[in-house]
Parts: C-alpha cells; sequence; structure tokens
C-alpha cells in the first residue's frame, strides 16, 4: 500500500448498459452476477484488499434499488458505502456534478463495467511524480483487443477521442482515474454533459492529464461479447508459472544450454512437486528464455524434443503442463519476450485470462525476479537451499490453513 493511495473511491455505476440487451431488464449492468457474486462486487474488494480504500460513493441512476438493496451502508463488505442516485439518463458529468459535495479533495474515479488488477501502490505513486491534476489507467491496446480512443506522448494524453475516428490513435483509457477534485469544477454548470468529453480536452489542452500504462488485460461487463472471458477470468483458476533450467532440471554450465534430452538432470524432488500441485488443481506454465536456439547450439526441433521427453517423464507421475512459453531470442534481438522483459507473461494472461496479481512465477535468478515484478507476480526464488518441492510445500501448507 502507499501514502499516496487516496481515501476513496467513486464509481460511475448509474447508464441502462443497453448494449447487455435482455440482461440489463431487471438488474443494472453492474450488478450482473459472476459466481454468486454481482461484477462491482469484485471491484470493491479489489480496492479494499489491494489498496486498503474503504469509503465508497456509487453514484446511481438505473434500477438503482438492486445496488442499495444488496450492499446497504457497506458493513457487511468490510467498507462504507455512500450513494448519489439521479436521473437514469444523465451523462457522467451531470452525475459527478451533483456529487460534488460528497467527494473528497483528492479522489479515485472507475468506471462499473471494467475490472483490471493495477498495482494501486505504483499507480499511485506515478500520479504524484507526474504533479498533474488528474491520470489515467491506459491499456496500451499492443494486442488490438479493442478500438483505441488515446493517443500518450511522454507520459501525457495529447489526443482523446471517445468516438474512436482520429487517425493514429494508440491506447485505451479504462478508468481508474486519480484526480483532484478541482478538475470536478471542469464540468460544464448546466446541461447534461459527458465528464470524458467535456473535461478530457481540458486537462490535456492544459498538458495536466498523465497516463498510466497497463499491457495487463482489463475485463469487462460492458459488452455481451465480453462477458465470456470476464466469466474466465473471474474463476481465478489457481495457476503457477515456472521457469525451467534451474527449477526442473539442473541448468547447465554458463554459456551452455541443455541442447538435447541426454543433457537433461531432474532436480530433486521436482517431479514430485509438479504431481502435488496437480493434484491440488493447479494449472502449471512454464516460461523459459532459450538463447541457445539463437545462438545456434539447438533448433526449435531440438527442444520440442526434449519437452516431449520431459512431459512423459511429468506425466509418468501423475503431473502435466498446460503449455510451454519459450523465448528462442538472444540477448541482442530486441525482443520483448526474453525475460526480464515480460512479454510471455502477457502472452500467458491473454491466453488463460490471468490475474497476474493472484498469480506467482517459481525461478531461480535476479532476472526471473525482475521479470515478475514487471509483470505484477507474485515470486519465489529456487537455490540450492530451497528447491522447488519446497517451494510448493510451503505453498500447499499454507492453502490448507487457509481452508
Amino acid at each position: 500500500m502507499s501514502a499516496n493511495l487516496p481515501k476513496q473511491v467513486v464509481i460511475l455505476a448509474g447508464g441502462r448498459g443497453t448494449r447487455l440487451g435482455d440482461i440489463t431488464r431487471h438488474i443494472p449492468k453492474p450488478m450482473v452476477p459472476f459466481y454468486g457474486k454481482p461484477f462491482i462486487q469484485y471491484l470493491i474488494e479489489y480496492f479494499r484488499d489491494e489498496g486498503g480504500i474503504k469509503r465508497f460513493l456509487i453514484l446511481l441512476g438505473y434500477l438503482s434499488e438492486k445496488v442499495t438493496d444488496y450492499f446497504g451502508d457497506g458493513t457487511e463488505f468490510g467498507v462504507e458505502i455512500e450513494y448519489d442516485i439521479t436521473a437514469v439518463e444523465n451523462e457522467t458529468g451531470t452525475r459527478l456534478r451533483s456529487a460534488i459535495p460528497k467527494v473528497d479533495d483528492y479522489f479515485l474515479m472507475v468506471y462499473c463495467d471494467n475490472y483490471c488488477p493495477i498495482p494501486l501502490a505504483k499507480m499511485a505513486d506515478a500520479y504524484h511524480a507526474a504533479g498533474t491534476l488528474a491520470q489515467v489507467v491506459v491499456y496500451q491496446n499492443n494486442d488490438g483487443y479493442t478500438k483505441s480512443n488515446l493517443r500518450v506522448e511522454n507520459g501525457r494524453i495529447v489526443v482523446y477521442d471517445k468516438s474512436r475516428v482520429t487517425e493514429n490513435l494508440q491506447g485505451v483509457e479504462i478508468g481508474f482515474l486519480l484526480a483532484q477534485k478541482a478538475v470536478l469544477e471542469m464540468i460544464p454548470k448546466h446541461g447534461n454533459p459527458s465528464f470524458e468529453r467535456t473535461v478530457f480536452p481540458q486537462l490535456i489542452a492544459a498538458n495536466q492529464f498523465a497516463a498510466f500504462p497497463t499491457e495487463h488485460r482489463y475485463y469487462s461487463v460492458g459488452k455481451v461479447a465480453r462477458l465470456p472471458l470476464t466469466e474466465q477470468f473471474l474463476a481465478r483458476h489457481p495457476t503457477i508459472l515456472l521457469d525451467r533450467d534451474g527449477v526442473l532440471n539442473k541448468k547447465a554450465p554458463k554459456a551452455c544450454y541443455i541442447e538435447k534430452w541426454d543433457d537433461w538432470e531432474w532436480l530433486p524432488g521436482a517431479l514430485q512437486a509438479i504431481a502435488l500441485l496437480r493434484k491440488a488443481g493447479y494449472r502449471l506454465l512454464i516460461i523459459s528464455n532459450q538463447a541457445g536456439i539463437a545462438r545456434g547450439k539447438m533448433t526449435e526441433d531440438d527442444l520440442t524434443d526434449i519437452h516431449k521427453h520431459m512431459l512423459e517423464d511429468i506425466r509418468s507421475v501423475g503431473g502435466d503442463i498446460d503449455k510451454i512459453y519459450y523465448c528462442p531470442h538472444g540477448w541482442n534481438d530486441g525482443c520483448d519476450c526474453r525475460k526480464p522483459s515480460i512479454g510471455m507473461f502477457l502472452q500467458a494472461q491473454r491466453e488463460y485470462h490471468l490475474d497476474l496479481s493472484r498469480t506467482t512465477y517459481i525461478g531461480d535468478d535476479e532476472r526471473d525476479g525482475i521479470a515478475a515484478r514487471r509483470a505484477n507476480c507474485g515470486f519465489q526464488m529456487v537455490d540450492e537451499s530451497r528447491s522447488l518441492l519446497d517451494v510448493v510445500t510451503e505453498l500447499l501448507n499454507k492453502e490448507n490453513k487457509h481452508v
């Protein structure tokens, strides 16, 4: 947690959610359920648990009683909830204008339909370092996940287009906006304005709009097509990410590589550890640098053969690996996948809809730890005094104590 975090979260949750069709005929968008909980509850719990923020102001309109009846004053959820309820047809600017007397001098504003496991302390520290009136989280959208609506230069938003028709846009603002209350004074005093359309251009013109970038995919209840992805994400299937050499098998000497299966030597307890994780219901993914390919010491076919034998041994003891990610590049190739870059982490995140903040990477050197921190993962180190089996045993014992 960071002392720079605000004490209040303001949640915009008043719209009709028309893009959800029949789903929102009887419930408002933030109350769309996943695994017995409404979507907005996941947001509230995230800010409570990740950031220690316990005061919420929820701005409501459509079917507001569905939210107020469920959450009440928030006591049951370990938080304090206040509401500001206005007309269903009100735009975001009008809702925020109405709520100004209830908003703290420094606050975090979020949309009720987007969830992204942002490292909140880093986000707040970046905002204070930027010294701007406002900062918003920007999904960099390098994977073309959606249509971009802004452009960032030197850490500042320089173009915002809610209609998404301007050329050369790159990035999407997903909410998670940190701001001084003075920003709300920029909302037009009359009419029914959109906060984004009227205030964002003013912040950009004053060079007072910072961007906090993320490549971790966000999840949403804004469109029907996104619901299956959000369901997979919120399932929170337990997942462990594993380095290979030095964690599963004995590492080759410096500047050498495991070039063929005959070079492979299992580390003591590694097979047992994988079997234990599988039995406990974990998904297992390998993330490994394999520069021997770039250096001509081996081919990708050689690597495939090594992994074929590796998987045979693992399956013979009741374990399995769901997928193997590897970087075949050398140090100077400029790729984004070679650790400590996080390209392989992001690929795994998107393919399996992982919450990386709830995922642990197990590695054996400093670069692994750097990559894990950059990806906002947990990290556990294997070394001569602490094997993979030791790490797994500690993890499973800790889990059992919380059951």
